[in-house]
């Protein structure tokens, strides 16, 4: 037999002391998590970030597509098919509405700004000419090629589906219209680096290449080559306020003294052109009219540039001050709820992170709601009669939120849209 090792007895193990539970963070409601997102939102922003230059930017954008929605018109014809119009082409009285609808000027002096200042920091950081601006522009022209081939479907749909070439025509005409914009804001970007090394120069040659040409329409009326010529003023003429925003990023207008100069400058010399030199008074384009001040744009236009330029330089302080909420007096204090200027901060930073994909879709935001009643047989004010009726305006008022409602199921789609693309271009170049 095996001897049997006898071990003590095993101690007897202490019972040990409950664990208390650990209390559950409290779910917070909408309203608490809203208030976080904004706070979030406003402490993430770089302090170094001039945020005039994104409220200028979202209002501009806001007008313009106010603008587009209030003086686009499509008008069911007797025959059946749709056609475009707008209100000042029979209501001249309306002109001085088109001087707060199209802030085009702001949007370039913006972005002069933007690109001089990205521009500056790339050199510093030894990236090329090439790789900025293959970066820049690539920023563009994705959603804009999307933008394109959508509507290119959607142009063989109606074609297979046998509608009237009018209707095609006026839909095709407003859906893309905003690519203007974006072409000549690829070529300006292109242009950045002579606009850096020279900024006030150049938007000193830009005004008189467009006085050049303008002379040369009224000298020479009916030749043909000097409408072809004034297709030159479609650059020359917004290089204008883009030369500024370079000179903004630069560290100039510094005094309010240069930008009243620009405003009361531009205004009193577009108010001559518009008085002794025969320039239409709106900055809109209408249909029916000879002359147009904005394709391509005029004097006149490049005028009204400048004094909307001074005008946004001037707002920049009281812009930054109502989305910057003042540094606390006294010692930190944990912040649970965001103030209104937080909030109107975050409102303006989210328009412009969508800024591109807004300005894009708005028209098609706006065909949808107009095509969609007429598949049900629908007529209605505001969307289908003539502009020149009545009560047209303040009907179409009546239609701005459902635009809006639209837009944003549009937007939000895109970018959905945008953004599984892009984690799966990432997810390609991971593996």
């Amino acid at each position: 037999m095996t001897d049997l090792e006898l071990r003590p007895a095993a101690p007897a193990r202490r019972p040990r002391p409950p664990v208390p539970p650990r209390p559950r963070p409290a779910r917070r409601t909408p309203w608490q998590a809203l208030h976080a997102a904004v706070l979030r939102l406003d402490a993430s922003t770089p302090a170094e970030r001039d945020r005039a230059a994104d409220v200028l930017r979202a209002l501009a954008l806001v007008a313009v597509v106010l603008g587009h929605w209030l003086v686009s018109g499509v008008v069911l014809q007797a025959g059946g098919h749709l056609a475009g119009d707008s209100p000042l082409r029979d209501r001249p009285g309306l002109a001085p509405v088109t001087w707060v609808l199209q802030p085009l000027a702001v949007f370039f002096l913006v972005g002069g700004r933007v690109s001089a200042q990205g521009y500056r920091v790339a050199r510093a950081r030894g990236i090329g000419y090439r790789t900025w601006l293959t970066r820049r522009l690539g920023r563009l022209l994705r959603p804009a090629t999307a933008f394109a081939l959508t509507w290119g479907l959607v142009w063989l749909g109606l074609v297979l589906a046998g509608t009237a070439h009018e209707t095609i025509h006026t839909l095709m005409w407003l859906a893309y219209s905003p690519l203007w914009f974006l072409g000549v804001y690829a070529l300006l970007i292109a242009a950045t680096p002579l606009v850096h090394r020279a900024p006030a120069r150049v938007a000193v040659a830009a005004c008189l290449v467009v006085a050049a040409l303008d002379a040369a329409r009224v000298l020479f009326p009916d030749s043909g080559w000097a409408d072809a010529l004034r297709l030159l003023n479609l650059p020359a003429g917004w290089l204008v306020p883009y030369c500024l925003g370079a000179v903004w990023a630069a560290g100039g207008f510094a005094r309010g003294r240069q930008a009243v100069a620009l405003l009361l400058g531009g205004a009193g010399a577009m108010a001559a052109l518009i008085l002794w030199g025969g320039y239409p008074a709106g900055m809109a384009g209408a249909p029916g009219t000879t002359l147009s001040n904005l394709h391509p744009p005029t004097l006149a236009l490049v005028a009204f540039g400048l004094a909307q330029s001074g005008a946004a330089l001037l707002l920049r302080n009281p812009l930054r001050r109502a989305v910057t909420a003042p540094a606390p007096a006294g010692p930190a204090v944990h912040q649970v709820r965001a103030t209104p200027r937080q909030f109107l901060w975050a409102a303006v930073a989210l328009l412009n992170l969508t800024a591109l994909t807004v300005f894009l879709w708005h028209q098609t935001a706006m065909l949808v709601t107009t095509v969609v009643p007429l598949g049900l047989g629908q007529v209605l004010p505001g969307l289908h009669t003539s502009p020149g009726a009545p009560l047209w305006t303040a009907a179409r008022c009546g239609w701005i939120p459902v635009f809006v409602l639209v837009l944003a199921v549009l937007v939000t789609a895109v970018r959905d849209r945008d953004g599984t693309r892009a984690k799966r271009s990432n997810n390609r170049t991971i593996t």
